[in-house]
């Protein structure tokens, strides 16, 4: 390849650079915009779930909790209700 600038006041070398650079790149965002695509997929099937769920009598605020907790570390939680209980018994809740 030549580095003898073209017309377009580039070289040879980077004009084939930017055209890699630029499908790698077209490449990237296509593959971003299918995973958002997917994400956007199954977040509507987790509305389903949720939406079945209460249809059959379930508080699915109550699940979105469990859920929550499920992802914790059994020590972090066991923590953060302990000190929930101090604070409730500090102000007369137990």
């Amino acid at each position: 390849m030549s580095d003898i600038p073209s017309e377009s006041g580039s070289t040879a070398a980077s004009d084939a650079t930017y055209k890699v650079a630029a499908g790698e790149l077209r490449q990237f965002i296509e593959r971003f915009e299918r995973l958002e695509a997917e994400k956007k997929d199954i977040a509507e099937q987790q509305k389903e779930v949720m939406a079945e769920a209460k249809a059959r009598g379930y508080d699915t605020k109550v699940m979105r909790k469990v859920i929550a907790l499920r992802k914790r570390e059994p020590d972090d939680i066991a923590e953060e209700e302990a000190v929930l209980e101090m604070y409730k018994e500090a102000l007369g809740m137990s």
